[in-house]
């Protein structure tokens, strides 16, 4: 797996300017500790604090040369006994730039090796005598705990810079399936009603004016309800439409409606409504909206592949509440489910999807007598009704 590139994980961008004036003071800092040498030499420490500054300054995809560059550096300026100062602060900044863009699994032991080197450096300058073993030892301890707090500020930085990605990454995948999801159900259902009933004024045409009218008629509501959804998704896409309310969603008051769409002309549709095991009109049932809005989408989705794919002459949907549930079940005289696994398309998974996030379970297949059956449970109590609600 490669590591993540800065833009997608801790982009150090943004802090090109703070880190381009620490690089300034670095070089004063030196310049400052050494003013009191010679030429040659101050113009040697600047040289090497520049080296060391450079990795802060400028990104690399690699952990590897930045760290190894910097450690270098500041291995030569201890050997060489130069002043210490602001330069040995150059480990945790280049430990911190490299540790926004990588895992510490790939950065740590790069900082190690930095950190030996700088040692390394530092024993050569005590050998050399140019150097105080103590006034060279601390410093390379608090440098080691400049490098450690430096790395997990950054890891921490970076594993919330994902985790915000993470999140925006996955609303975005979110409001995609849906988008999708409502598409297909809403102008999926308009287009099949549209062609079926297209395909019986063709029949009809010629003998019976007036059932094609009728149809026509069918295909025009079909296609006004379908571009309305489109262009309610299309200006949500496009933004658009975000300070306008959005459009509530068809409940059980539109099942009958959905029906009839689908009766004329099409196959005969038998609607039926029970409350507490009675016989009661499927729009005076008491269900929760989100529970409704369920429940029309798996009625319009059954009943559009029907129209699809079944050849079906009969449908039976079935609407019942008791038990704390209300039970939709749709099923056809068609010609069943083929044979293999059952239906996974875009459809019959999203129904699972809305209806799931109720608490609720939705099974499609073969009916017991033939056909196709689709029986979805959906709890009342998934979402709290509000008062008035019932009425």
């Amino acid at each position: 797996m490669t590591s993540p590139t800065p833009a997608a994980a801790g982009d150090v961008r943004p802090l090109r300017p703070w880190l381009a004036a620490l690089a300034l003071l670095v070089m004063a800092g030196t310049a400052g500790s050494n003013a009191a040498d010679g030429r040659t030499r101050l113009g040697l420490a600047l040289v090497l604090a520049a080296v060391a500054v450079l990795p802060v300054l400028v990104a690399s995809r690699r952990p590897g040369p930045p760290l190894v560059l910097n450690g270098l550096a500041l291995a030569a300026y201890l050997g060489l006994g130069l002043a210490s100062g602001p330069v040995f602060l150059t480990v945790s900044l280049t430990t911190y730039v490299v540790a926004r863009d990588h895992r510490p699994r790939v950065w740590a032991p790069w900082a190690a090796v930095a950190l030996v080197l700088v040692g390394v450096g530092g024993v050569v300058g005590v050998v050399r005598g140019v150097r105080d073993a103590v006034s060279t030892g601390w410093p390379w301890l608090v440098m080691v705990a400049l490098v450690v707090a430096a790395g997990a500020l950054a890891s921490l930085t970076r594993a919330r810079a994902d985790a915000r990605r993470e999140r925006a990454d996955r609303t975005a995948a979110e409001e995609r399936l849906r988008m999708a999801q409502d598409l297909h159900d809403g102008v999926g259902h308009g287009l099949a009603v549209a062609a079926m009933q297209a395909g019986v004024a063709l029949h009809v045409l010629e003998r019976d004016p007036a059932a094609a009218r009728a149809s026509l008629e069918a295909i025009r509501d079909a296609s006004r309800e379908s571009l309305d959804r489109l262009r309610a998704e299309l200006d949500r896409l496009s933004g658009l439409g975000q300070g306008a309310p959005r459009r509530p969603e068809p409940g059980l008051a539109d099942i009958a409606a959905t029906v009839e769409r689908v009766r004329r002309g099409g196959p005969e549709v038998d609607l039926r409504g029970e409350a507490d095991g009675r016989a009661e009109g499927v729009e005076r049932l008491v269900v929760p909206p989100e529970v409704g809005e369920a429940a029309h989408r798996v009625v319009q989705e059954a009943l559009t592949n029907v129209l699809r794919h079944s050849g079906a002459r009969r449908v039976v949907v079935r609407l019942a509440t008791g038990d704390e549930a209300l039970v939709v079940e749709v099923t056809d005289d068609g010609v069943g489910p083929p044979s293999g696994p059952g239906p996974t398309g875009l459809g019959l998974s999203g129904l699972r999807r809305r209806v799931g996030s109720l608490g609720g379970t939705l099974e499609a297949g073969a009916g017991a007598t033939g056909g196709f059956r689709v029986l979805a449970r959906v709890p009342l109590d998934a979402v709290p009704m509000t008062t008035g609600e019932a009425g």
